[in-house]
C-alpha cells in the first residue's frame, strides 16, 4: 500500500533545508551534552537557558528565563530556571509548543566514553543525555529554525522551552509553567522524549509512591525477646505481598500499548527497604551496636493503569497492611503518601497526533506505532495541571538507551526526527500545500 503522497515543493525544500543543517544539528547536540545538567543537585541550569537563549534569540525568538521559586529543590546553590521562547508569525493562528527537559541524571558506571564530551563516532553522538533527551531538544531547535528559513508567510506561534527537573518530577519545570498559566496559549505540544522515531507516546501510566512503617520495641540484642522486631514485622509485610498482591498485579493488564511487553501489566518496585539505626559510614571501623531496632522503612513505586481507580490502588497496600495486623501480635504500622499522578493518554484523534504521524509517514514511509509509557514524563502537568490534552511524546533516540552507560543518540535519527517535526509546523502553521 502506498502510504505516502509525492512531498509538495515546500516539504522538499524544508527537507533539503534540515538535510544541510546535518552538522550544526550534531554540533548544537554536542555542545548540549558539554554542559553537565545533573539532577540531582540540580546543576548548571542557568548556564543552559543563557545558551538557549543565545541561540533561539538570533532567529527571533522572544525568551523568558523563568525561575521556579520555592518548587521542590529550588535554593540559591542550585535554581530551578526554566527557558520559555516564543516566535510570532505573519497573523494569528495556533501556538505549537516544543518542551524539553534540560536536566539529565547521575552518570554512574561503565562510561567508555566521556559522558560530557559529547563525542561523535560512527554517526553517534555521545554523553549523559545524549539521548535523554538533548538529541530532542536540538531536533526541535532546528526544526522550528529550518522551518523559519525556508516558509515566508506562516500563522500562529512557535514556541521553545528548556524545563527543569523532569527527571525528579518536573515540579520545578513543566508543573511550575503550568501553574503559572503559560500552557493557556498554547494549542499543540510534542515532547521530544526518546521514543525511537517511528513511535508516537500518547502517555503514560500512573504512579504512586509511598513509604511504609512497621513500629517495634528497642532492646538489647542480646536479650530480643525483651523487645519487638520491626524488622521481622516488615518481612511479614513482604511475605504477604509475595503470597497475594504480586500475584493479584500480574493479573491485570491494559488495553493502552504500553511498552515494553511487560509494563502492560500492573507492577509494584520495592524501591528501599531499611530497618533499624542508621547505617555507619563506610569509612567507619567501629561496630554497629547491639539494638532490637524499633523501625523498620520501606518506600514502594506502584505503576498501575488508566483502567485502574487510584483509591483501589491506595486500598490493595492497606489490605496487605491490615491482613498482617489481623494474624501478628504487636503489629502497628503507617503508611504516608509520597507522590501520585494519574495515567493519561490522549486520542489517536488529536489534531497533534494525526499531524505527526502524517509527517512519519512523509518522512520515514511507514505507519508509526502508538505507544504508552512504562514511567511518567512531563505530559502529566500539560494535562492535569495546564489542561491541554492536545500533547505527544515524540523525538529522536532509543527509549532502552536513557539513563544507561555510552548513552547515545544516532544523527540519522535526529535528523529524521527534525523533518517530522518542520513538516508537523507546515501543517499546523503553514500556507496550504500542494503537490
Amino acid at each position: 500500500m502506498e502510504l505516502t503522497q509525492p512531498l509538495t515543493d515546500m516539504q522538499t525544500r524544508l527537507a533539503a533545508e534540515i538535510d544541510a543543517r546535518r552538522d550544526d544539528l550534531t554540533l548544537l547536540t554536542q555542545e548540549l551534552i558539554r554542559i553537565p545538567t545533573l539532577n540531582p543537585p540540580g546543576e548548571n541550569y542557568r548556564d543552559i537557558c543563557d545558551f538557549l537563549d543565545r541561540r533561539l534569540s538570533k532567529v527571533g525568538f522572544q525568551t523568558e528565563l523563568v525561575r521556579a521559586h520555592w518548587a521542590p529543590g529550588d535554593c540559591e546553590a542550585y535554581p530551578r530556571w526554566n527557558i520559555v521562547a516564543r516566535r510570532e508569525g505573519n497573523r494569528p493562528g495556533e501556538c505549537v509548543h516544543f518542551n524539553s527537559h534540560i536536566d539529565v541524571v547521575d552518570v554512574g558506571k561503565g562510561w567508555t566514553t566521556d559522558p560530557f564530551g559529547g563525542e561523535l563516532k560512527d554517526g553517534k553522538v555521545y554523553g549523559r543525555g545524549a539521548c535523554d533527551m538533548k538529541g530532542g531538544l536540538a531536533a526541535s531547535i532546528v526544526a522550528a529554525e529550518a522551518f523559519l528559513a525556508v516558509v515566508p508567510d506562516w500563522q500562529g506561534a512557535i514556541e521553545i522551552s528548556g524545563t527543569a527537573d523532569e527527571e525528579s518530577g518536573g515540579f520545578g519545570g513543566v508543573a511550575y509553567l503550568a501553574e503559572k498559566g503559560y500552557f493557556k496559549r498554547v494549542d499543540h505540544v510534542i515532547i521530544p522524549e526518546p521514543l525511537n522515531v517511528d513511535r508516537i507516546c500518547l502517555g503514560h501510566r500512573g504512579v504512586w509512591w509511598a513509604e511504609i512503617e512497621t513500629h517495634g520495641e528497642i532492646a538489647h540484642g542480646s536479650m530480643p525477646f525483651l523487645g519487638d522486631c520491626a524488622v521481622r514485622h516488615m518481612g511479614a509485610v513482604l511475605h504477604e505481598m509475595e503470597q497475594t498482591l504480586f500475584p493479584a498485579l500480574a493479573q491485570k493488564r491494559t488495553d493502552m500499548p504500553v511498552v515494553p511487553e511487560g509494563a502492560k501489566q500492573s507492577t509494584l518496585n520495592i524501591n528501599s527497604l531499611h530497618g533499624g539505626q542508621e547505617e555507619i559510614p563506610r569509612d567507619s571501623t567501629g561496630l554497629p551496636s547491639p539494638c532490637v531496632p524499633d523501625s523498620a522503612r520501606m518506600v514502594i513505586d506502584r505503576r498501575f493503569l488508566i483502567e485502574e481507580n487510584i483509591d483501589e490502588v491506595q486500598a490493595e497496600i492497606t489490605g496487605v497492611l491490615e491482613r498482617v495486623k489481623a494474624g501478628r501480635e504487636g503489629f502497628s504500622y503507617d503508611i504516608r503518601e509520597m507522590h501520585r499522578v494519574l495515567p493519561t493518554m490522549t486520542d489517536k484523534s488529536a489534531p497533534v497526533v494525526t499531524t505527526v504521524s502524517q509527517a512519519i509517514r512523509e518522512t520515514l514511509g511507514k505507519d508509526p506505532d502508538y505507544v504508552v509509557s512504562p514511567g511518567t514524563y512531563d505530559q502529566k502537568h500539560i494535562d492535569r495541571i495546564g489542561k491541554l490534552k492536545n500533547c505527544v511524546a515524540y523525538g529522536p533516540g532509543i527509549l532502552d538507551l536513557a539513563h544507561k552507560p555510552d548513552e547515545y543518540v544516532g544523527v540519522d535519527d535526529m535528523v529524521a526526527s527534525a523533518k517530522v517535526m518542520a513538516f508537523s509546523l507546515l501543517t499546523l502553521l503553514g500556507p496550504p500545500q500542494t503537490p
